[in-house]
């Protein structure tokens, strides 16, 4: 294979909805590009970009394949990615790796949630993007409906390169308006039969090629110029300014395909061999963290940017590359710059999906993979400058939506599953997995309901190891309302030296900037930052001596002991003041235990006389869904106890703005895709913790008081 050079190469991402066909689009790219010499399908489980078992079990894509294909002197490297919206960490780690996204659209139903959540990613990135109007060949194809539906929601930009004269079964030829030719296919596709456009076409065929010149005029401001003295561009011309007006995002073109067919896809590489920026002439690339743009310069020290890794079956862990500077030899030495560690090149190779075509040397530019480096996980940069600084900006992953607990069935497999997980998020950075102390489960996070049994299946299927996915606990507080004062004289006597210490407290609600006052004179005071959040504010006002200062540390741990878990629900108490104002000792058997012991049963008892209240994590919800389904939606919300903050709208869809109780948001994307049909998402932050209503507190405390019972 040749060594391309930067401007010979062009990273698109086949991006869209998830039955869109942007597999079977890459299969014929692959095909037309001369890389594979018969086409495979997903339907018959044996495309060369859904190879793994998981995606030929549920003929879906679930993790982004790289492809090639070499077409009109060009190397162009392609990313099929998954296109449901659970697998969105894979949709960012491909576009931060390319400069054109292809949005594929299905002609049968046209912009779709996997549609919407792409054009916001291409968007935040300023990436160029065009779109293939596929499936024109199905019996439901409505080209026309698809494109005004598609100016509806992108706007004006929207500019028709092609356009079907035939769409629905038996399509097979379409008017090219920069060529201004008819295409018309032989069955099974292949190479067109390339003529003039038919008298009975030519009227719509200027009608949409004045449209076109005019988006193409837009793409510099000489064409624009012209345009108006003259009215007209020339061929080349046009083409200048659909290049131009595509890589500032001032066009977006629309090509046509059956690429089940085979229709449509060879013009379409030769458009994007074309037209489409190559990395040195892309407008948006990514940065460095010093602020930097990245060059692409080959002659440049060399500087690879890690986007993606993954577990192949028979070779190990492969590191998927993009080379942002100077060129890549095998055997050549770099430095990781977070670890300062050196890693080698053993093997460069290109990849078409599991398949491999080993190379000798790559360019700035070029999208690369290879294998057995110690330390390079994603958004890993490798250099060989001396000036390790130089780190590429990290790839922003999206936040998980979706929790659950997780466990393994048997036991003595909760150290192997523990280890999997963490091997499974090392590879997808949109799933995160933590230990909660508090909560005494393991939790998983993820982008869905989907994207967690993806993990599920791995188990199920590839590891045999048993699984069980649970809703997990939510991380209550526990506070007072009211002053409350106790006392507890713990004493113990079995021969030898005994124990004994007596407490008196005083517990206050905490606010915050709240003077420190209390009926007991303070004679020392110390404020805790508690780790969950609140504080604790400990008041010594002992008078007399009646205890030792000595003591005093073991009264605070024993109380701290207790806020780690609370006396309504075992969960973690908050912003509480304990005033230790009077208590008695013994001359030989008080000991620190002794008064631990007195101040946690005394806090406790202090505590339930305290109007005591359990307070529950809000979080601030954002819900953006089409308007026609708005209703169904806001319902569901009421039912979770949600309050309404707002609404705005962007496009077409409108954007509810509530705050929710955690407790009330398990499951909650699949109910959300149950009532919008798949086009709702939703995103979630942090903001308090409130009160519980009381009908949900007594639940809660008759719940904790059942499984109490049971423990013991």
């Amino acid at each position: 294979m040749k060594v391309y050079q930067t401007s010979e190469i062009k990273n698109i991402a086949l991006v869209g909805g998830a039955k869109s066909g942007k597999t079977t689009l890459a299969e014929a790219m692959s095909f037309e590009g001369g890389l594979i010499t018969r086409r495979g399908s997903v339907d018959e489980k044996n495309s060369i970009s859904d190879y793994r078992d998981i995606e030929i079990d549920r003929k879906n894509s679930v993790v982004s394949s790289i492809l090639y294909a070499e077409h009109s002197g060009k190397k162009i490297n392609i990313i099929d990615v998954p296109g449901f919206s659970d697998f969105q960490g894979e949709l960012v780690a491909a576009l931060n790796a390319v400069e054109t996204a292809v949005v594929v659209i299905n002609s049968q139903i046209g912009i779709e949630v996997g549609t919407e959540i792409a054009f916001k990613h291409t968007d935040k990135l300023q990436m160029p993007i065009l779109f293939a109007m596929n499936q024109l060949d199905t019996e439901k194809a409505n080209f026309e409906e698809q494109i005004a539906e598609m100016k509806d929601f992108f706007g004006e930009k929207i500019t028709i390169i092609q356009y079907p004269i035939n769409a629905g079964v038996g399509f097979d030829s379409f008017i090219d308006l920069v060529t201004q030719k008819l295409y018309k296919y032989p069955k099974g596709g292949g190479v067109p039969e390339i003529s003039e456009i038919p008298v009975s076409e030519q009227s719509k065929a200027d009608e949409l090629h004045l449209k076109l010149v005019e988006n193409a005029a837009s793409g510099a401001d000489d064409l624009m110029e012209k345009y108006f003295e003259e009215g007209k561009l020339t061929i080349d011309e046009v083409r200048r300014g659909i290049k131009l007006g595509l890589a500032s995002r001032s066009v977006f073109p629309v090509l046509c395909s059956s690429a089940k067919e085979n229709m449509g896809v060879g013009r379409m590489l030769e458009f994007i061999a074309n037209n489409v920026p190559s990395p040195n002439e892309a407008l948006a690339t990514k940065t460095l963290i010093n602020g930097n743009k990245v060059s692409y310069n080959p002659t440049s020290p060399t500087t690879l940017f890690v986007f993606k890794t993954s577990n192949e079956q028979h070779l190990g862990e492969i590191a998927y590359i993009k080379i942002l500077a100077g060129e890549v030899t095998e055997g050549m030495d770099v430095v990781n710059t977070k670890s300062q560690s050196k890693e080698r090149i053993s093997q460069i190779f290109a990849n078409y999906g599991k398949n491999r075509t080993k190379l000798d040397k790559a360019v700035a530019g070029d999208i690369i993979s290879t294998i057995k480096l110690k330390d390079a996980k994603t958004n890993t940069t490798l250099t060989s400058s001396k000036n390790t600084s130089d780190t590429v900006t990290p790839i922003l992953f999206p936040e998980p939506i979706y929790t659950t607990a997780i466990r393994a069935i048997t036991n003595t497999d909760d150290e192997k599953v523990g280890a999997l997980i963490n091997e499974f998020c090392q590879h997808d950075r949109s799933m995160r997995v933590e230990i909660s102390r508090e909560l005494k489960q393991t939790i998983i996070k993820g982008m869905g309901e989907l994207h967690i049994n993806t993990l599920k299946w791995y188990f199920d299927n590839q590891h045999k190891i048993g699984i069980e996915l649970y809703a997990p606990k939510i991380p209550y507080r526990e506070t007072i309302t009211k002053n409350a004062e106790a006392s507890y004289r713990h004493k113990k006597q079995s021969g030898g030296a005994g124990q004994f210490g007596e407490v008196y407290m005083l517990i206050q609600p905490y606010l915050e900037g709240m003077s420190n006052q209390t009926k007991y004179p303070i004679r020392g005071t110390e404020t805790h930052e508690l780790p969950w959040g609140g504080k604790l504010v400990f008041n010594n006002c002992i008078v007399g001596g009646a205890i030792d200062a000595r003591f005093l540390p073991a009264i605070l741990k024993g109380l701290m002991e207790k806020m780690e878990e609370g006396p309504l629900t075992g969960s973690y108490a908050r912003d509480i003041v304990v005033n230790v104002f009077d208590g008695k000792m013994h001359p030989v058997d008080s000991n620190e235990l002794a008064f631990k012991l007195a101040g946690r049963a005394a806090f406790k008892e202090a505590f339930k006389n305290a109007g005591p209240k359990i307070l529950e994590p809000i979080y601030d919800l954002e819900v953006e869904v089409p308007s026609e389904m708005m209703g169904g939606v806001m319902t569901d919300l009421q039912g979770r106890r949600a309050i309404l903050m707002g609404m705005d709208s962007e496009g077409r869809n409108q954007i509810i703005k509530a705050q929710v109780p955690l407790a009330e948001m398990y499951r909650y994307s699949t109910s959300l895709s149950s009532l919008t049909s798949g086009r709702g998402w939703y995103s979630m932050k942090y903001k308090e913790y409130q009160q519980v209503p009381t009908d949900v507190q007594n639940v809660l405390l008759k719940t904790y008081e059942e499984a109490t019972k049971d423990e013991e």
